[in-house]
């Protein structure tokens, strides 16, 4: 039995669009330009941030997030953030009376913003919060510490493997495949992958259905 479904953050809940135009309008570049290097260091397996090591060579990703943040040009989300299954897939997993946590790769202050959204979770954290990211195991044992279920009982949604199905796999959790956003889609279809997701969905609405069924 499901009862308590964890999900990601960025491009599982929130689109990431924003997040690196913020960057490329920072770093003086056109904002297809960083979309593009995007691409290239998804398709090759590598982290998001060497795309901003790319388009700088040399650059400290977090003193630059600092000098945002002084310069007043920090991070911001609102509504339109969201992806539009996310309130109705949350409410519907809160209505069949299953316990909805979103945790993810973010900063502290990102959690706030989620957490000012007022959405129908129970709980919202993240790795800023925490002081521990994806994919360390020690995330995913946070994870299963305020599930408060056991991990065949409990399902992490994202769409990144690296960070997402196979650390959550190793962990014990049944987990599910979001083929969303840069990460989702070009993965969707690596045979490891498939291997080791137990469900890959195309939007946060069918995650009702796997509870019921």
């Amino acid at each position: 039995m499901l009862e308590t479904i964890v999900l990601d953050v960025g491009e599982t809940i929130t689109r990431d669009d924003r997040y690196w135009a913020s960057w490329a309008d920072w770093l003086d570049i056109p904002r297809h330009t960083l979309s593009a290097l995007v691409g290239a260091v998804v398709a090759r397996g590598l982290d998001n941030a060497e795309a901003l090591r790319l388009a700088r060579p040399g650059i400290d990703v977090a003193a630059e997030y600092h000098a945002r943040e002084a310069a007043g040009h920090g991070e911001y989300l609102d509504e339109s953030d969201l992806y539009a299954d996310v309130r109705p897939a949350l409410a519907a997993l809160r209505e069949a009376g299953v316990r909805v946590i979103i945790a993810g790769n973010q900063t502290a202050r990102a959690g706030e913003l989620l957490r000012d959204l007022d959405l129908p979770a129970d709980l919202i954290v993240t790795s800023g919060d925490w002081g521990v990211a994806k994919p360390q195991p020690a995330f995913f044992r946070r994870v299963l510490e305020v599930a408060q279920a056991g991990p065949r009982g409990t399902v992490y949604v994202g769409d990144h493997p690296a960070n997402d199905v196979f650390p959550a796999k190793a962990a014990g959790l049944r987990t599910a495949h979001l083929r969303r956003g840069p990460w989702g889609c070009l993965w969707a279809d690596d045979p490891d992958v498939i291997a080791a997701a137990d469900w890959r969905i195309d939007s946060l609405t069918q995650l009702a259905d796997l509870v019921s069924r």
